[in-house]
């Protein structure tokens, strides 16, 4: 904002009040508090929570008679994003909303200062439109500068490697070093990884076909196209990839592995990637590591009720095993470092052996496996046991050795976190017993499992709609026998399961949501939580394990002791508008002993 005259600030003070934001007298205590704190009266009253960024905005707005527009909320074309280059836009905190007789229309943070204007105005060599907007409406907008990906590089990608390819086949191999520094391709690269940072993809596919290039992104576990590239650029797009990740360019026959850095918005971002020869040329696989946008807190994640209980439990042990188990990419990892979390303290050592180490956390001692020098699973946590550990965590049982070792660590006074790929939570016991794990060191080594699936998230612009008849059946079919029955029981039942106010379980119809697909909310969703099913060790599941049982019979009883199963979970979660059934349906299938 720019520096106000007194006679403004003035106005601007007497416009909060007369607009009923805040009363004169309590005006008056405010500004002697802000004198006495040091601080701007203007900053003051925000920090207090007695005016927001908005309306400061709309009142200085006034009192230098200047347009005020909200953009808060606002969506701009971004055809009219073009009008103002994006870096342009973000020195200046301006941005574009159109063109007015002429005249192009700009939303300025420092709309009042007419020097500023003026010298935006020659910069775009345009007369201007001004209008004053908050910061954050400004960075709104700014954002959106990359929600959507300019298709017209892959046009400029075309042209320029026809030229500089097509026309000189015979020094493709040659001079691959000096095409992929070509900056159409370094523009093209970065924009992909740019789009796929903005909007919290998780990977990025790079899929060579027949006739060109396709690139793919997963955003909130599901995949879709954002551009296709001429296949002329296909070799110098891979190369590029290659040697950011120091890789050999000349390597095709084989897979790859690698890994760089990337920084968005004053976020680090860790990729890490996987290329693969495939029929049509070499397919590239890129995993986005942003670790400032995930909470690590049990509740956060989507734990409640009688499995943040079990797990909190035994959270309290000091020997022991905790597994958990998925499908790659459903949130297993972040689960053990929010275990840790929970846990972490001085007084105890905990030391991680991972691949990768995914999020560094301080007061931890993480180690990065590493297979072209000898540093296992296997042998690194064979090291790990002679540093004093209280406390292990072994980021993946891959084989049969590093389950042993596991189990032997949690035999010898260790409380030991770890991961399996399996369907579900009953799974895990059955596949140790598998990879040659007796059962007796199962039955008394591990005290708790999880199991777990992520699903998306219903977006804030939700709706909400009563169930219909085909709903309200695998409701009651599936968490009929969780929900109250009556309606003393409404308030027991829904504390028991993490929940608020649950519905009775013989209702004719549930309210249920659903969001609004937007560009910003694909198919009505906006992040994603997970669904959990969690029970310990009881005596009567050890006996099951020394029979050697199977996962079903595991589960039935596991679920007769009070579990409750992955999909029960999404149901509720669905019940309590933070999902949709028809997610749950899709992340979750049908359970055992269900109905």
């Amino acid at each position: 904002m720019s520096i106000l005259s007194l006679t403004s600030e003035q106005q601007v003070e007497d416009i909060l009040v007369s607009s009923g934001l805040i009363d004169a007298q309590k005006m008056q205590q405010l500004k002697e508090e802000a004198k006495t704190n040091k601080t701007p009266l203007f900053a003051y009253l925000i920090k207090q929570g007695q005016i927001t960024d908005e309306d400061l905005t709309k009142a200085t707005a006034k009192a230098t008679h200047v347009p005020y527009v909200n953009l808060s909320n606002a969506k701009i074309d971004h055809d009219i994003l073009k009008l103002l280059p994006q870096d342009i836009a973000e020195r200046y905190m301006a941005v574009p909303l159109g063109e007015m007789q002429h005249k192009l229309v700009v939303a300025m943070l420092d709309a009042g200062n007419v020097q500023a204007v003026d010298f935006l105005s020659n910069k775009v060599a345009r007369p201007l439109k001004v209008y004053a907007a908050s910061e954050s409406g400004i960075r709104n907008i700014l954002k959106q500068y990359s929600s959507r990906l300019d298709t017209s590089i892959a046009g400029e990608l075309n042209l320029e490697m026809t030229t500089a390819v097509l026309g000189e086949k015979a020094k493709v191999g040659a001079d691959i070093k000096t095409i992929v520094q070509d900056s159409p391709i370094s523009k093209a690269l970065t924009a992909v990884l740019d789009f796929a940072a903005r909007n919290r993809a998780s990977d990025v596919h790079v899929e060579p076909t027949e006739t060109d290039l396709k690139i793919r992104v997963r955003v909130d576990g599901i995949l879709r196209e954002i551009m296709r590239m001429p296949k002329s650029s296909e070799p110098a797009f891979v190369s590029r990839i290659k040697i950011l990740s120091n890789l050999k360019i000349d390597e095709h026959r084989i897979p790859q592995d690698g890994q760089f850095t990337i920084k968005v918005d004053d976020k680090i971002i860790d990729l890490r990637i996987a290329i693969a020869p495939i029929v049509w040329g070499e397919q590239v696989v890129i995993r986005l590591l942003d670790k400032t946008g995930t909470s690590l807190k049990l509740e956060d994640m989507g734990y409640s009720g009688r499995a943040l209980r079990l797990i909190r439990e035994s959270l309290k042990l000091n020997t022991g095993m905790i597994l958990t188990s998925g499908p790659t990419g459903s949130g297993k990892s972040t689960s053990l470092y929010a275990l840790i979390q929970e846990i972490k303290d001085d007084a105890i050592n905990i030391v991680t052996l991972e691949d990768p180490v995914e999020y560094k956390m301080a007061g931890i001692n993480q180690i990065q496996v590493n297979q072209e020098v000898g540093l296992t699973f296997a042998s690194g946590l064979r090291s790990i046991l002679r540093q004093d550990p209280d406390v292990i965590m072994v980021g993946e049982i891959r084989d049969a050795e590093t389950a042993q070792l596991a189990v032997q660590s949690a035999l010898t006074g260790h409380l030991v976190f770890s991961t399996l790929h399996t369907n579900s939570a009953a799974g895990i016991l059955p596949r140790l017993l598998d990879m040659g794990v007796e059962p007796f060191l199962i039955a008394s080594t591990v005290k708790t499992v999880i199991g777990q699936r992520l699903v998306r998230r219903v977006s804030d612009n939700a709706e909400k709609y009563e169930s219909s008849s085909a709903e309200t059946q695998a409701i009651q079919e599936a968490i009929g026998p969780l929900l109250p029955k009556t309606a003393d029981k409404v308030s027991a039942v829904s504390a028991d399961l993490g929940f608020k106010n649950l519905p009775l379980a013989t209702q004719n119809a549930y309210t249920l949501v659903k969001g609004k697909d937007t560009n910003d909310t694909p198919g009505g969703y906006k992040g994603r939580m997970g669904l959990y099913e969690v029970f310990s060790v009881t005596e009567q599941i050890q006996e099951l394990i020394m029979k050697r049982a199977t996962t079903s019979d595991i589960e039935k009883v596991a679920r007769a002791q009070g579990m409750v199963s992955m999909r029960q979970d999404g149901f509720l979660k669905a019940l309590d508008g933070r999902t949709t059934i028809q997610e749950v349906n899709r992340v979750a299938a049908a359970d055992v002993g269900e109905g």
